[in-house]
């Protein structure tokens, strides 16, 4: 068995190996409140068009392209989210188009990565999903990701940095090139928010990945990890740090399949 993991599970391993197991290891379902919007996978998809579909045979496009690919992308909305969602990605165009000298062409737009990495003879196969991939000047990539959020929500510093570690594992192994930055487009807003990544981030992955590896050969206690994320944890009634007395686990929980160990023949 191969051992999938994202950017967000080793994410939620860090905040709580006990929520960690409930969730992917026990196959404990949690509650979904809604679906993506529709406007937000149509901003999506325009800007994937405006960036990879350009002739680049000018310096950047005219602010008729953008409606051009609005157009192509609008049909599922409703007039009034059609002028809403075209109002949004004219003023992307004059704060993040308009300025350049040049547009540069990217790497890729909605990509997915995928690599399988061997740790501690646990093959763990990374994946991931971007909105863009940029070259930077110093043959680096920056990875742009687009938000649809109303608002600029702070950030988790540790979770940050286990991200910007398992993409630049990724990119390093898809690309043979370090990732550099990691940049939050909030397109409703006009906000940027940028991190710079270094080989650092990297090793704080390889040791986070390396402890979930120990974890899962050995099938120790997941340790719960107490804190103000308990208050909204869905797990709460089947855990001993929260609950005096937690719930068993419903019947139809599941049992992981046997992994796969790996044999690391190129150790670093």
């Amino acid at each position: 068995m191969v051992y999938h993991l994202s950017a967000t599970k080793l994410q939620e391993y860090h905040r709580c190996p006990r929520a960690y197991y409930f969730k992917y290891e026990r196959g404990l379902k949690t509650p979904t409140f809604f679906r993506a919007p529709l406007l937000g996978r149509a901003l999506h998809a325009a800007l994937a068009k405006i960036y990879w579909d350009w002739h680049y045979g000018e310096p950047k496009p005219p602010i008729d392209w953008i409606r051009t690919c609005w157009e192509r992308c609008h049909s599922e909305l409703s007039p009034e989210l059609r002028d809403y969602g075209l109002e949004i990605l004219e003023n992307y165009y004059y704060e993040f188009i308009a300025t350049l000298t040049k547009l540069r062409r990217p790497v890729a737009v909605e990509g997915r990565i995928s690599s399988q990495l061997p740790f501690c003879q646990v093959n763990f196969r990374i994946s991931g999903r971007y909105d863009r991939l940029d070259w930077l000047d110093d043959e680096g990539l920056e990875l742009i990701d687009y938000k649809s959020n109303q608002t600029v929500k702070p950030f988790d510093p540790d979770e940050i940095d286990l991200q910007l570690g398992l993409y630049y594992l990724a990119l390093e192994q898809r690309y043979r090139k370090s990732l550099k930055r990691l940049t939050l487009l909030y397109i409703l807003v006009g906000e940027e928010v940028t991190f710079e990544a270094t080989s650092q981030h990297r090793e704080n992955a390889i040791a986070t990945i390396g402890e979930l590896a120990t974890q899962l050969r050995t099938d120790l206690e997941w340790e719960p990890c107490p804190g103000d994320h308990c208050r909204h944890c869905s797990y709460a009634r089947y855990c001993s740090a929260v609950t005096d007395n937690p719930e068993p686990l419903p019947e139809n929980t599941t049992d992981r399949p046997p992994l796969q160990l790996a044999l690391d023949l190129n150790p670093n």
